[in-house]
């Protein structure tokens, strides 16, 4: 015969230094809602972080970009004084403008071409696409 006490298996009968299952399930719970919001936190933190850098970064652009045009308009000038050595000056100035209107006419009719050529989506295809691939999902599921 054995001396020990009988242990009431499954009763709530638990030593003392162990927990019980509720107890672990709540353990567990709060460790993964303490990592959780840590996780939260530390995203928030390099969110920020790479939205300061994202801010510097537009507003080096913006002042590359103001002074790039002043740059480019003192071409411009100086292109017209140029021509006015040989030409009058009203005359050099009136050559700069068409030359850069007929380069803005390009442009605009590349960009209208690039712009017909990239139309959205109709929506059969955007059908078509999510019928797809929900089927790739259920063939997911069932293998």
């Amino acid at each position: 015969m054995s001396t020990a006490a009988p242990q009431n298996v499954g009763t709530g009968n638990e030593p003392p230094g162990r927990p019980t299952v509720g107890e672990l399930v709540a353990r567990i719970s709060d460790q993964f809602s303490r990592i959780l919001r840590g996780e939260i936190e530390l995203i928030q933190v390099k969110a920020t972080e790479k939205a300061k850098k994202v801010g510097a970064g537009a507003a080096m652009f913006a002042v590359a970009a103001l002074l790039g045009f002043f740059a480019f308009a003192l071409l411009l000038t100086t292109a017209v004084l140029g021509l006015a050595e040989a030409l009058p000056a009203w005359l050099s100035a009136l050559i700069v403008a068409v030359v850069l209107l007929v380069i803005a006419a390009i442009v605009a009719l590349v960009g209208k071409k690039l712009l017909q050529s990239g139309e959205a989506p109709s929506a059969e295809d955007t059908k078509a696409n999510l019928k797809a691939d929900i089927d790739a999902v259920k063939k997911g599921l069932s293998s």
